[in-house]
């Protein structure tokens, strides 16, 4: 089985989190993805605790079923090299700075000039233009400056770090991989590639959705649990008598006639269609006060039968064991070297024709550099040569 993307050859020069994930998705679905790597300047994610059989447990995940060489950009002949690859692997995947992969001799313009139907992913914090463009950032910035933070928390405790990296991931990693395939669409149909700027902060910023659109159209500024879905309701957690958590989103009519009876108080049910935020308040005081009255077992057999749009939260361990996250098949076991497989969070898009079964954990710094040298024509002693000229590792 070869996937839906076996057509596709990528050349991923990213670190860390956005660009992984992206080339992740796109290896599970079959794209051959070769990493490129410095061997002076490491992937902090290698490092990154927890370590599972002396490999990090991100690196082992994020990096699995990709070849890796190591090249050092900085040296003429790994830009030669780069520039060879670059005439079958039409698709580059990178996520320095603006300007860092010119300066190597690896940017659009030089790369472009040897394959015209080259399509160049650049995913950075800010985009390659505007006054940020240059600036470093992380996640929790592309999140405070989009203005997702200013509504996502309590207006007694104020923002919250999200669990997950969702400018990281929902921003750069999917929208790179939205781009980039939508370039490749276009690809077949004109014969030419082009350059894809993905601004994390861009991207994080388009998902305000409804919020977003409200305060554009209508000039309501979104703000800490003033909104339905955001705590301004009672769409909201309630803890437990035992101090655990349930979900309840119970918007529609029918399911909050369901939930209010179940927690013996159908009388509350019309409540909740009211607008007012006091009425809301006030509902949701009533509901706090039913929840910790039991414990989260009794509460989980209660919700259990209903289809009232009333979950438990779980903690990831239990998640894990889920009948529906098993049920759909979120967990696979990927081969690794010398070791029992390690189980690892799987593809989650699901194909009627399938997908290619997993073919091994991130690899080690270097593992494929000689036989995708010798791919290039490259003889045993002229490796040896770049090796220890230190070129190559």
């Amino acid at each position: 089985m070869s996937g839906p993307l076996s057509s596709l050859k990528v050349l991923d020069f990213s670190t860390l989190l956005p660009g992984p994930f992206a080339s992740m998705l796109m290896a599970d679905m079959g794209a051959e993805v070769l990493r490129v790597e410095s061997p002076t300047r490491m992937d902090l994610v290698r490092v990154l605790p927890p370590h599972d059989g002396g490999v990090s447990a991100s690196h082992a995940y994020l990096n699995r079923n990709k070849r890796c060489i190591a090249l050092d950009l900085k040296k003429p002949e790994a830009v030669e090299m780069v520039k060879q690859l670059v005439a079958e692997y039409d698709i580059v995947l990178e996520q320095f700075r603006p300007g860092v992969m010119d300066k190597l001799g690896v940017g659009y313009a030089a790369l472009k000039a040897i394959n015209p139907k080259l399509i160049y992913v650049s995913i950075t914090g800010y985009g390659q233009t505007g006054p940020y463009k240059d600036r470093a950032g992380h996640d929790i910035n592309y999140l405070a400056l989009a203005g997702i933070a200013s509504y996502t928390g309590r207006r007694d405790t104020g923002p919250l770090p999200l669990g997950i990296q969702a400018a990281d991931i929902a921003g750069g990693s999917l929208h790179g991989v939205i781009g980039l395939l939508a370039a490749v669409i276009q690809r077949q149909a004109t014969g030419q590639g082009q350059h894809v700027d993905i601004s994390m902060t861009d991207c994080a910023f388009s998902l305000h959705g409804m919020a977003g659109a409200g305060y554009l159209a209508a000039g309501v500024e979104p703000e800490m649990e003033n909104q339905a879905l955001n705590g301004g309701s009672f769409y909201d957690y309630y803890r437990t008598h035992d101090g655990r958590w349930f979900s309840v989103g119970s918007l529609e009519p029918q399911f909050m006639q369901q939930f209010c009876a179940a927690i013996g108080r159908p009388e509350l049910a019309a409540r909740g269609l009211s607008q007012k935020p006091e009425d809301q308040q006030a509902l949701k005081r009533e509901i706090k006060i039913e929840f910790e009255k039991r414990d989260f077992a009794e509460w989980s057999q209660v919700f259990g039968g209903l289809d009232a749009c009333v979950e438990p939260m779980l903690n990831l361990s239990e998640a894990v064991e889920h009948p529906q996250i098993k049920a759909r098949g979120l967990v696979t076991a990927v081969p690794r070297a010398g070791s029992d497989p390690q189980k690892q969070m799987a593809c989650p898009i699901k194909f009627s024709n399938g997908l290619p079964e997993p073919r091994h954990i991130g690899a080690a710094l270097g593992a494929h550099t000689a036989a995708v040298l010798v791919e290039l024509g490259y003889s045993t002693e002229q490796i040896a040569q770049l090796k220890a000229a230190k070129v190559v590792a």
